[in-house]
């Protein structure tokens, strides 16, 4: 549908309409601190035609991305998803807005949240988990307040190795509820959590320990000990868990974990310039599940006996009084989770175990190329899929300099970390090939 715009006329019936003289009458509500009585800095308008052209120059600035071979992490990364995986979820019983509170007829979509459900609870190696959140970083957030609201405590436990903008999220989500964040180092040689750090900490007052597994750096974090730690304290130990490792690592629920969280992106989500994909959210004990946020699928049966599901457990839905809600999460991304359930389904667990092997020894492999050529690992840790390296030049324009050679290079850590501003974070996924390494190694080598 093209954009129509409205005639000034019209504008004015609607302002007489509302009882209103000016549009900014509408806005009065807002403080006028906060308001801006400066124009926006926008361009001239354009012409219909004029403004199509316009954006079909910039989609194709972003279509050229998909040449670049990738070694971009941090977050969102470039995986294998199989064919069928954009097959099913194009079809039109799954491609839909349609929120599924009339079981009734939404048994599809719920049998494949269902699955999902299923699927993650087996991966995190949990006893239950939900419908999906929006992203990791939420899901951490609403995580921490769970464990707030279970424990009756006020304060979280969150390291510093953790991807700085799930810090930045947790935090402003703790903020609004009077929720103290605590935040614990990391190591300058392992690059996993400080242990030393943690020990001075009185852990007796906090509700969780948030630990990422693998952390920001690609450093696999000790999550037995730190389990033991917190929960000796009385608090509740959240794993922020990468799901591609779970193919090769223990899943967090081996370990006593109490939550496991994390972005789905990994699983028939592509990379989307950052989005959108889904979060996970799982939990041990029937104590945790009636405390856990979004909806639930469940499974039952109809009064002829036949298989059903319908939403067993909903935190804050439209017919639930807020007051009553455990979390403001009232939907889910069910599209990016059929996309992970089918892509689960597909490669099986051989096939996960497969491609999280490939990770680790593509990455082990690019390691060491890297290192002939006098750029050394930073940390000591044992790595998945990502590592950090350091070299005496601008990571940001040798960034710059690799897009002319086809590459998208690693993140420029002084970004985040102003220490680490002669160092790089490299990623390298089981879509990499031997070639691309080695071309990537002789590029790098010429440019540090």
């Amino acid at each position: 549908m093209r954009y129509i715009p409205t005639t000034q006329e019209e504008r004015q019936q609607m302002l007489e309409y509302l009882g209103v003289n000016r549009v900014e009458e509408l806005f009065d509500a807002i403080p006028a601190r906060i308001r801006t009585d400066q124009p926006l800095p926008l361009p001239d308008a354009l012409a219909e035609a004029q403004l199509v052209r316009h954006m079909k120059e910039l989609s194709e600035r972003n279509i050229s991305c998909e040449n670049l071979v990738s070694f971009l992490g941090a977050g969102s990364y470039d995986h294998l998803i199989p064919s069928v995986v954009n097959h099913m979820t194009a079809r039109g019983e799954f491609l839909t807005a349609y929120t599924p509170y009339q079981a009734e007829i939404s048994q599809g979509v719920l049998q494949v949240i269902f699955e999902f459900q299923t699927l993650i609870a087996e991966l995190t190696g949990m006893e239950a988990a939900n419908a999906s959140m929006y992203d990791g970083a939420t899901s951490l957030a609403e995580a921490c307040l769970m464990a707030c609201n279970v424990t009756r405590r006020s304060k979280v436990l969150l390291p510093e190795n953790l991807h700085p903008e799930w810090v930045d999220v947790v935090r402003l989500y703790m903020e609004s509820q009077d929720v103290a964040v605590q935040m614990i180092p990391w190591n300058r040689d392992t690059g996993a959590m400080d242990m030393t750090a943690l020990a001075t900490e009185a852990g007796s007052d906090a509700a969780c320990l948030v630990v990422p597994y693998p952390n920001f750096f690609g450093v696999i974090e000790d999550i037995a000990q730190l389990t033991q730690w917190i929960h000796d304290a009385g608090g509740l130990l959240v794993a922020a868990a990468d799901p591609m490792s779970l193919g090769i690592l223990e899943a967090p629920g081996t370990y006593g974990a109490d939550i496991v969280v994390g972005d789905g992106q990994p699983f028939g989500s592509s990379m989307n310039f950052g989005g959108p994909a889904f979060g996970f959210f799982a939990c041990s004990g029937s104590k945790l599940i009636r405390r856990m946020p979004g909806r639930i699928v469940g499974e039952t049966l109809d009064s002829e006996g036949k298989r059903g599901y319908v939403l067993t457990l909903q935190t804050r839905e439209q017919h639930i009084r807020r007051e009553k809600a455990t979390s403001n999460i009232c939907s889910n991304q069910a599209l990016n989770a059929l996309a992970a359930s089918v892509h689960l389904a597909v490669i099986g667990p051989q096939g996960l175990k497969d491609a999280s092997y490939q990770c680790l020894q593509k990455a082990a492999y690019l390691r060491s190329q890297l290192a002939a050529q006098g750029i050394q690992t930073v940390f000591s840790g044992p790595t998945f899929r990502e590592f950090v390296v350091q070299a005496d030049v601008n990571w940001e324009e040798v960034n710059k300099r690799l897009l002319d050679h086809g590459f998208l290079g690693g993140l420029a850590l002084g970004r985040f970390i102003p220490e680490l501003d002669r160092c790089v974070l490299l990623s390298v996924t089981e879509a990499r090939t031997k070639d691309e390494i080695d071309r990537f190694v002789h590029v790098l080598g010429g440019l540090s």
